[in-house]
């Protein structure tokens, strides 16, 4: 079994949509693979389809009433988990958090992604942000960051602090950003080169029904 935590250099970066397509390539392999997403802002309760989660769901094959199973904490308004909740009376308990991943980890025997929220060093509560969620589990991680023009300072600044912790980023996955002025290719060879020997893989815009992007593979072949 192997468990991978992909979290992002912001919000809107292309988390779910890099974890849709690893989600595709597997299951076109023939792998079982499983998938959480344990906090969620910006939640509608009248279309849980179009959320995060219910779009995961969607790619696993799973309805979107399952919604429960794959995440806890949801909240309405577009803020960090940690003003969400102060806004809405429902708090994420970060122990609480942190046992709902790890049962998710233990009960799946082949791939498990485990999908954050907003960037690494979000708030999740009045003293614990997204990178203390991650120590905790200390599972290997993909980092996706788009291709929007400050990417490179946000993305090597991410990997600068995620070293401190001692984690371990299996790859740099840039996902390009809408109507960017900067190019998809130059950005990665810039992040790479910065990148202290860690893989940066591209993978352009595509649309929703398109078919996995070869880049999947080569992310899969680094887990």
């Amino acid at each position: 079994m192997t468990a991978i935590f992909i979290t992002g250099t912001g919000t809107d970066v292309g988390k779910t949509f890099v974890t849709v397509g690893l989600i595709h390539h597997l299951r076109a392999a023939g792998r079982m693979v499983d998938a959480i997403k344990p906090v969620v802002s910006g939640f509608d309760a009248d279309d849980p389809a179009s959320s995060d989660p219910g779009v995961l769901l969607e790619a696993l094959g799973r309805p979107a009433t399952d919604i429960d199973r794959i995440c806890r904490w949801r909240f309405a308004a577009p803020l960090a988990p940690a003003m969400a909740a102060k806004k809405e009376g429902h708090p994420v308990e970060f122990h609480a958090l942190v046992d709902f991943s790890r049962r998710a980890v233990v009960g799946h025997r082949d791939m498990m992604f485990i999908e954050g929220v907003g960037g690494i060093m979000v708030p999740l509560d009045e003293t614990h942000t997204v990178i203390d969620w991650m120590t905790a589990l200390r599972l290997p991680l993909l980092l996706v960051a788009g291709s929007y023009v400050g990417t490179i300072s946000h993305t090597l600044t991410a990997l600068q602090v995620l070293a401190r912790r001692n984690m371990d980023v299996a790859a740099v996955v840039v996902s390009e950003s809408a109507e960017s002025a900067a190019p998809l290719e130059e950005t990665v060879a810039t992040i790479a080169r910065f990148a202290d020997s860690i893989e940066v893989i591209g993978i352009p815009r595509l649309p929703r029904d398109a078919s996995p992007h070869p880049a999947f593979a080569r992310i899969v072949a680094l887990l």
